[in-house]
């Protein structure tokens, strides 16, 4: 799908593609409202600023989407493949895995959601050492590096939406 196919396509066939991105109604209007944009820049930006916005509510809704790291998305929707394909560097070490799920636990444990991070280009190792860090951080510094991955991870996927990874 290109810009103009995503200016002009109806709201309800992006509404799903734009949930795929970002799993929060209220981050889907606003970028549904921003329609026509000039250029992907202009999407990109009212993009960051509606993720930003996000009260922690919507935060928690947006990662009620996101599988575990480790754990390999089943199903055939576009937030699955996308899935799939950012935890590509997770492997099949059955150490790492362990250490990635025991890591996971003790996370959900700490910090009652899900360990979120922007997996694209990250080794499982890269993954496992940011988990260990993170666990060590406050819950309010916490807070603010979920929402920091989760806005990486929603502009990487409007990304891969616009450069035709999704039919259109």
């Amino acid at each position: 799908m290109n810009l103009q196919e995503f200016n002009t396509a109806p709201a309800g066939q992006l509404r799903p593609l734009l949930a795929a991105c970002c799993g929060v109604p209220r981050w889907v209007d606003r970028v549904l409202a921003g329609r026509p944009y000039a250029d992907a820049d202009a999407l990109a930006a009212v993009a960051d600023r509606a993720v930003r916005d996000l009260e922690d509510g919507e935060v928690a809704m947006a990662l009620a989407a996101h599988p575990r790291i480790g754990d390999r998305a089943s199903g055939e929707s576009t937030e699955a493949g996308w899935s799939r394909s950012e935890q590509s560097g997770v492997g099949d070490d059955p150490a790492i895995r362990a250490a990635l799920a025991a890591g996971n636990r003790e996370y959900e444990q700490r910090f009652g959601r899900v360990f979120l991070i922007c997996a694209t280009g990250l080794s499982a190792t890269e993954m496992l050492t940011a988990l260990n860090r993170r666990l060590t951080n406050d819950d309010s510094t916490e807070a603010a590096v979920v929402q920091e991955e989760l806005r990486k991870i929603t502009l990487l996927r409007l990304t891969k939406l616009l450069t035709a990874e999704v039919p259109a």
